[in-house]
């Protein structure tokens, strides 16, 4: 009776260990799973940020660099009457062009765009590091169970394996240039 008894105890102390091994494997998965979500998400953001910030600067440089040089040209004076009222003409219609987008879309401002971009970059940085984090505590604690008296004496024989944590590669490590995204 009493060999039944722990028989019945082993079996399901095995079954309970099995179902914990698996739910924690599970999560392992699962929490992969988060960083795949949020790299996406990065990868999806980050260059339709950029090509939006990219076309502004473009926009307002051009438009700067239009007035600059109608300006020029009517300073030198050696124009005629009518190129100067047809570059007058396209010197106010820049100017007023570029002021009604700045006061009607102030936050459009480069400026503005950039902090953006970068309050983008770092919140999207801070949820892959949770995620990152998330991960690594789930295979912390399924290695844990693994390796520890007594699941080490049933884990290999019901096929469970230690997961590596995730490290940081060392392309990640270095900073993102910014210089880089916009000259590409």
């Amino acid at each position: 009776m009493i060999i039944a008894i722990i028989l019945i105890a082993i079996f399901l102390f095995g079954i309970f260990f099995y179902n914990s091994l698996v739910g924690k494997k599970n999560q392992v998965t699962n929490a992969f799973s988060a960083i795949d979500v949020m790299l996406k998400k990065r990868f999806d953001l980050i260059p339709n940020l950029v090509e939006v910030v990219k076309q502004y600067t473009n926009y307002e440089s051009e438009t700067l660099s239009k007035i600059v040089e109608l300006r020029t040209k009517v300073a030198a004076g050696n124009i005629s009457d009518a190129e100067k009222a047809q570059i007058d003409s396209q010197l106010s219609s820049s100017v007023k062009g570029l002021m009604v987008n700045v006061e009607n879309y102030p936050d459009l401002k480069a400026n503005t765009n950039f902090i953006n971009l970068q309050t983008t970059w770092t919140e999207s940085e801070e949820q892959i590091a949770a995620a990152r984090r998330t991960y690594n505590a789930a295979v912390t604690d399924y290695n844990n169970s693994i390796m520890m008296f007594p699941g080490n004496l049933f884990a290999g024989a019901l096929n469970f394996h230690p997961v590596p944590v995730l490290e940081t590669a060392a392309e990640e490590r270095r900073n993102i240039s910014a210089k880089e995204l916009f000259n590409n």
